[in-house]
């Protein structure tokens, strides 16, 4: 599989602190995301589950994929086959902001999926 990291890039999805609950305003991004993977079957997901800094590496690394497992569940409840899914955590290794404040931290704990193309 060939990894399309720019398809699902508008749908990253956020998660409250200490959290891996989807919340209701956050829903339409992976229903969006499971619409599309229904016209795609051959395609599958790689969901990446992200921490902010605080916490242990450690406790960071399960919360990021108790993350990426709660939207992999939240697919999987659209319809979305549980093998075309993949997960893994990034616990606080990949900020997308490295600020030091609730707006970084916000910013960082979040899920992403990544549609993974068969080869042509």
């Amino acid at each position: 599989m060939i990894m399309d990291t720019n398809t699902f890039a508008a749908q990253t999805v956020y998660f409250d602190f200490d959290s891996s609950v989807v919340k209701t305003g956050e829903r339409p991004k992976a229903e969006a995301v499971a619409d599309q993977l229904k016209l795609m079957p051959e395609h599958k997901l790689l969901i990446d589950g992200h921490c902010d800094e605080r916490g242990t590496e450690e406790y960071n690394r399960a919360l990021g994929e108790r993350r990426a497992l709660a939207l992999r569940e939240y697919l999987i409840g659209r319809g979305i086959g549980g093998e075309r899914i993949r997960t893994r955590s990034w616990g606080e290794d990949r900020p997308v902001d490295p600020g030091h404040n609730e707006e970084a931290w916000a910013k960082n704990r979040r899920g992403e999926f990544i549609l993974l193309v068969p080869p042509r």
